[in-house]
């Protein structure tokens, strides 16, 4: 709804069911690894990509928030391999929620996304209630790239 709310008449990929792929003059020239949570304005050739880490109601801390961390750095490579060898540039952010997982049993997984920020893995971080406040902002700077 947030997305919605602005972006109105462009296209939005809410529900990626297919691999994110870039194409030059309609041939494909890359083809990410795995599958996305959004993309703006397609999954083809898109301006900004997300992923969504939320964790909630476990009982035990197991290897599913190590795979998500590890998947996001995989994404984060792809992206920056791409704008190396194609100058192609597309945002890259992660949502994540949930208290218990992220800052009382995942505090070390919490640090390598802090080391994927610094490493220009991904662009941006939204955390919890944030998300509210800064997808519509992140959305009008998608806006502005389509224009």
């Amino acid at each position: 709804m947030l997305l919605e709310a602005e972006i109105k008449k462009h296209g939005c990929d809410y529900d990626p069911r297919a691999l994110t792929t870039i194409t030059n003059n309609g041939l494909p020239i890359r083809t990410f690894a795995r599958r996305l949570d959004g993309a703006f304005p397609s999954v083809v050739n898109p301006i900004a990509i997300w992923e969504i880490k939320e964790y909630y109601y476990t009982t035990t801390f197991g290897s599913r928030v190590a795979d998500g961390v590890y998947e996001t750095l995989l994404d984060g490579m792809e992206i920056e391999e791409l704008s190396v060898s194609e100058n192609i540039n597309i945002f890259h952010y992660l949502m994540i929620d949930a208290h218990y997982t992220w800052w009382l049993c995942g505090k070390s997984y919490l640090c390598r996304i802090v080391d994927m920020l610094h490493m220009g893995y991904v662009d941006e971080v939204l955390i919890g209630k944030e998300v509210i406040s800064r997808l519509p902002a992140l959305a009008r700077k998608w806006i502005r790239k389509v224009a």
